[in-house]
């Protein structure tokens, strides 16, 4: 009995778009257009016999044939990149030291490692999670190599994207209709503490600050017990958590700006071709 033979480009566009959650997400990642990533998709459904996503109006769902394949497609795909790295791919050993915010780190960091770690075995990385304006600082110490932050000054780094801010609550306590707002915040030195008592400030709404803690973990469990209201990185927001948009106009919470994104990377790792390729690989994935 005759097969179908499934392309590694179908494959490798179909793992894209479920890690990424679209098909415009997914066409960086693959380097293809949009309707290029769409047209593999259909091409491996044709052969399949059986769609392998179903196409909301927001977002793309896996069915169990899609679920059935996707391990199988991943395995495939690391039986490539580590025969193109036995074969072809550039010997590296050494060390990465890497950092990341907490909200950042499943986020964005996932693809990364996934891709990094597929095409070079020999790496160790070392990483550390905390804020960002814990992190720069490291940097500029030569404590670590490589760092994905938020920029806390124009121009500094690589910029890849932009990550809004957003206002987070428990639907279940309604804290937001409190007088005074209670708010959850980050560390003094924190960008986003610092983004929201300005916003605040400047729409004249009074609030009093209940929690601060430097962790996401911390945040997340004042809003889960109905403790405050905090601002998130839109990433990190659980989905049993509600972003607080369109509310009456008495409880409406001022808007804010988001987050530009950015690589930063040591002067002291500048002749580390581990760390080069660190560096590609992260804006090769997460660049704009």
């Amino acid at each position: 009995m005759n097969y179908p033979d499934f392309q590694i480009d179908w494959l490798r566009a179909f793992v894209a778009v479920v890690d990424a959650g679209s098909l415009s997400g997914a066409a960086p990642l693959v380097h293809r257009s949009q309707s290029a990533v769409s047209m593999q998709i259909k091409k491996l459904e044709t052969a399949l016999g059986r769609p392998v996503l179903l196409r909301g109006p927001r977002h793309l769902e896996v069915t169990p044939a899609g679920a059935e394949l996707l391990s199988y497609a991943r395995r495939v795909l690391d039986l490539q990149a580590e025969a193109h790295a036995a074969l072809f791919g550039p010997k590296l050993a050494g060390r990465v030291r890497l950092g990341v915010p907490d909200d950042y780190a499943s986020a964005y960091l996932t693809p990364v490692l996934r891709s990094f770690a597929h095409r070079y075995q020999g790496v160790e990385i070392e990483l550390t999670c905390e804020q960002s304006t814990s992190l720069i600082p490291r940097l500029g110490r030569g404590e670590l190599d490589l760092a994905l932050v938020s920029r806390d000054k124009p121009q500094r780094g690589r910029f890849l994207f932009d990550e809004p801010l957003v206002w987070v609550g428990a639907a279940q306590y309604e804290v937001w209709r409190r007088d005074p707002l209670p708010i959850a915040v980050y560390e003094s030195a924190s960008m986003a503490r610092q983004a929201t008592l300005s916003a605040l400030a400047a729409r004249r709404r009074a609030y009093r600050i209940v929690y601060h803690s430097s962790s996401l973990a911390g945040q997340l469990a004042a809003v889960e017990s109905g403790l405050a209201v905090a601002v998130l990185t839109r990433c990190s927001v659980p989905p049993h958590l509600q972003i607080l948009q369109n509310l009456p106009a008495e409880f409406d919470l001022p808007p804010l700006d988001a987050m530009h994104v950015a690589v930063l990377r040591s002067k002291v790792s500048q002749r580390s071709p581990a760390v080069d390729a660190m560096y590609e690989q992260m804006v090769r994935t997460l660049g704009d």
